[in-house]
């Protein structure tokens, strides 16, 4: 079997949660070394996979344990929007942090819906105004490579309504609409949701895309 890099980093990441929640949930001093042991060996792993100091990594995950259900160690939800016009173009943006080209997308913000999410985001990071329409993919971004953090990527197709495109000055280098023969380049994991999203925009049927399960893989 080949072990890529981020099979290394996933694995990092879920021997740190299961060592956050068991802290999280236990009072026994022999439990909790044991625990804290597991983070230390998940962080030697994440430093050799991401670079940085093993310490650094150990620190960040022990800061971030709560007490009880508040420490229970699950993903990050983001939300994306995939937004089509009327010509039948995808709106897409060029990140500003990676200089990688794909759909609006941003961390879930409380008080809010997903769809809210996914419609504020959009004008916040391109002028465009737009509907949300229907949910077409779940996304596990730690399985799929495009996050090196736990994370579920909740994406919507929507339909723009108004505004101007006008990019985000911090958040977004560039910013405009798309035909599947004049795509940008570099996208992020294009071939995992280009065609959904072309066909969602299209008004075509669309089965909401999520990651398969492994067979039994909580069983291993």
């Amino acid at each position: 079997m080949n072990v890529s890099a981020q099979d290394l980093l996933r694995w990092a990441e879920s021997l740190a949660g299961i060592g956050q929640t068991g802290l999280a949930f236990s009072e026994v001093q022999f439990e909790r070394e044991r625990y804290e042991e597991v983070i230390n060996v998940a962080a030697d792993i994440k430093a050799r996979v991401a670079g940085g100091e093993a310490a650094g990594f150990s620190e960040e995950w022990m800061a971030e344990v709560r007490t009880g259900l508040a420490g229970y160690a699950t993903p990050k939800i983001a939300v994306g929007a995939i937004v089509g016009n009327d010509d039948g173009e995808l709106l897409m943006i060029q990140r500003a942090d990676s200089g990688i080209w794909l759909y609006v997308t941003g961390w879930a913000d409380i008080g809010y819906s997903a769809s809210e999410v996914a419609e504020k985001e959009v004008l916040e990071e391109t002028g465009i105004v737009c509907e949300a329409v229907r949910p077409i993919g779940i996304f596990d971004g730690l399985r799929l490579g495009f996050t090196t953090i736990p994370l579920y990527s909740i994406v919507f197709q929507c339909r723009a309504t108004g505004g101007e495109l006008r990019p985000h000055p911090q958040e977004v280098t560039d910013v405009g609409w798309f035909r599947p023969d004049n795509l940008p380049s570099p996208i992020a994991s294009g071939d995992r949701w280009v065609d959904l999203a072309f066909q969602a925009v299209a008004g075509g049927p669309v089965d909401v895309y999520f990651d398969p399960p492994r067979p039994n893989v909580w069983e291993a």
